[in-house]
């Protein structure tokens, strides 16, 4: 099967499989149009994925070529389907696995939910793999999609409990402690809020540096777990 053929298939599948409901219950977690969807159910979603990953003739390399098409959709589900799709061979992943993914972000991610999807899990595997290292991310960080900035914090949160590199993480993020994108502020202040938790000295030194300068939203995640007192430190001081 042609990887065109195939994403024929599951867009007409999409169509077919509508649900408004469904489209009216998540679009409230979304905004500036983030959330354009089918409305397709889960277990449909699922049971479809799971019929053509069984099919003969069904490899990684058809599936890669399916999915770059499926990102370029406007869809919610079209991505999603390639997640899922990606998941599924995840034991297979290699350093071309991560030009793929900055394809997907160059093309097609426009939403904190693929974004936090694909760093916690897709990312995140390959760099708990040492198939690439943090550093692969510095082109990222100048991306012209905020989704992949944003990708940036996210996909480094789970390697926090298993790295000393906190110094060198913080160098990499700096460029986007003044962001302009409210997505980018929430990746970072999450990142940063984990950090502290396991090395507060470290992440209280970076916060101390950029308090003046960076924008409230990072502070106001960052901060979240900390006590008033541990907050008013991190107050801008003008």
């Amino acid at each position: 099967m042609k990887p065109e053929d195939l994403y024929g298939e599951i867009v007409a599948f999409c169509k077919s499989n509508t649900d408004e409901a469904i489209i009216k219950k998540y679009s409230k977690y979304f905004k500036g149009g983030q959330y354009d969807a089918y409305g397709l159910p889960q277990h449909l979603l699922q049971n479809k994925i799971t019929d053509i990953l069984n099919r003969s003739g069904i490899d990684f390399q058809i599936i890669r070529e399916t999915s770059r098409l499926l990102v370029r959709g406007t869809k919610f589900e079209e991505v999603s389907i390639a997640f899922m799709f990606y998941k599924s061979f995840i034991k297979t992943f290699d350093k071309s696995t991560f030009s793929d993914l900055t394809i997907w972000f160059e093309s097609g991610i426009h939403n904190w939910a693929h974004t936090d999807s694909i760093s916690g899990d897709l990312l995140f595997y390959l760099l708990n793999k040492k198939i690439i290292s943090y550093s692969d991310f510095r082109p990222w960080i100048k991306g012209q999609n905020k989704f992949q900035r944003r990708a940036v914090p996210v996909s480094l949160i789970k390697t926090l409990k298993y790295t000393k590199e906190f110094q060198s993480y913080f160098k990499l993020i700096e460029p986007l402690m003044t962001d302009p994108e409210r997505e980018v502020h929430q990746g970072v202040g999450w990142f940063l809020r984990v950090a502290w938790k396991l090395q507060p000295e470290q992440t209280e030194i970076f916060l101390l540096k950029w308090k003046d300068i960076s924008p409230r939203l990072i502070y106001q995640y960052a901060c979240e777990k900390m006590s008033q007192e541990q907050k008013n430190r991190f107050k801008r001081t003008k």
